[in-house]
C-alpha cells in the first residue's frame, strides 16, 4: 500500500511551549497510514501519529519539522482517538519528534489500549512516563548525534547533557517489551554501542537492531555493506530502512 496522510481536526495551531503541562492534547506534526519500515514490525500496516516537539537536536534528523523546527496542529486527545477509529488500523505508532515530552501522551496510550490497539512508541529514553504500550521502541542517542557545537553551540551542550539517561532506559527495560535501534553513521560507533551494551547487560542482544545513517539508497547501500556482517558476526539484527526504500525520503512516509 502506498502511505496515505489522513486529516487532521481543524485544531488551533500549538503555541511554542506546546502545552507541554497539559494532559488533554498533543501538538501533531502530522497523521498517516503506512507500513512500518523499521524494527522487527517491518511490513505491518500501521497508522503513525507524529507528535511535534523534541528535547534532543540530532544533527542527522530526517524529520526537522518535528524537532527543529517543530509545526503541527494541537489535538484534542479525544479527536485523535477519533480518527484512530476512522482508520480502522489495529497498530499505532506513536512517534515523533519525541512523544514522552507530552504528559497527555498517557491519556492518549490509555484510550488506544481501551480500542484494542496495539501501541508502539518510538522514543530516544530520555524521558518516562507511565504509558501503555505493546512496544517500547528505544533509539538511545550516541555521540555521533551530537550537532556541531561550532554551529549550534546551545544545543550541541544541551544534546549532550540530555542524550543519555540510564536511570530512564533501566525502568523502560523492566517495565515494557522492547527493542533497542542504534543509528550507525561509521564503522568507529559500534565500539560505542558495544561499551552501551556492557552498560546495560539487562539487553538481550536479539533485542538490539543497528541502523544505517541516511535517507539515500545509495547510502544506506554503502554503510549496510560492512553493517549487516557485523550484525551477523555480532548476534545483532541489521535493520534496513525499508520506507526509503519503498517510499523515498518524503514526509508522511
Amino acid at each position: 500500500m502506498c502511505p496515505s496522510e489522513v486529516a487532521l481536526p481543524n485544531s488551533a495551531a500549538f503555541p511554542k511551549i506546546f502545552c507541554r503541562g497539559q494532559d488533554s492534547a498533543l501538538p501533531v506534526a502530522e497523521v498517516f497510514k503506512s507500513l512500518q519500515g523499521e524494527g522487527f514490525l517491518t511490513g505491518t500496516e500501521s497508522l503513525f501519529i507524529r507528535v511535534s516537539g523534541c528535547n534532543l537536536r540530532c544533527w542527522f534528523c530526517d524529520t526537522r519539522y518535528s524537532s527543529w523546527e517543530p509545526e503541527g496542529k494541537l489535538i484534542p486527545v479525544g479527536e485523535l482517538l477519533s480518527v484512530v477509529e476512522e482508520t480502522g488500523c489495529t497498530h499505532v505508532v506513536v512517534t515523533g519528534g519525541e512523544p514522552m515530552l507530552f504528559p497527555a501522551v498517557v491519556t492518549l496510550t490509555e484510550g488506544l489500549r481501551r480500542l484494542g490497539s496495539h501501541v508502539t512508541i518510538e522514543t530516544s529514553g530520555t524521558i518516562y512516563r507511565p504509558v501503555f504500550c505493546n512496544l517500547m521502541s528505544v533509539s538511545p542517542k550516541l555521540s555521533n548525534s551530537t550537532p556541531p557545537a561550532e554551529r549550534y553551540p546551545w544545543w550541541a551542550r544541551a544534546h549532550e547533557q540530555r542524550r543519555h539517561n540510564p536511570e530512564v532506559i533501566r525502568r523502560l527495560l523492566r517495565e515494557f517489551s522492547y527493542q533497542i535501534k542504534f543509528v550507525i553513521d561509521k564503522p568507529a560507533d559500534l565500539a560505542e554501542v558495544e561499551s552501551y551494551l556492557r552498560e546495560f547487560p539487562e539487553i538481550e542482544r536479539r533485542r538490539v537492531l543497528l541502523m544505517p545513517q541516511g535517507t539515500q539508497l545509495a547510502e544506506l547501500e554503502a554503510k549496510r555493506s560492512w553493517l549487516e556482517p557485523y550484525c551477523r558476526e555480532k548476534g545483532l539484527h541489521f535493520c534496513p530502512r525499508r520506507h526509503i526504500e519503498w517510499f523515498g525520503g518524503a514526509r508522511g512516509k
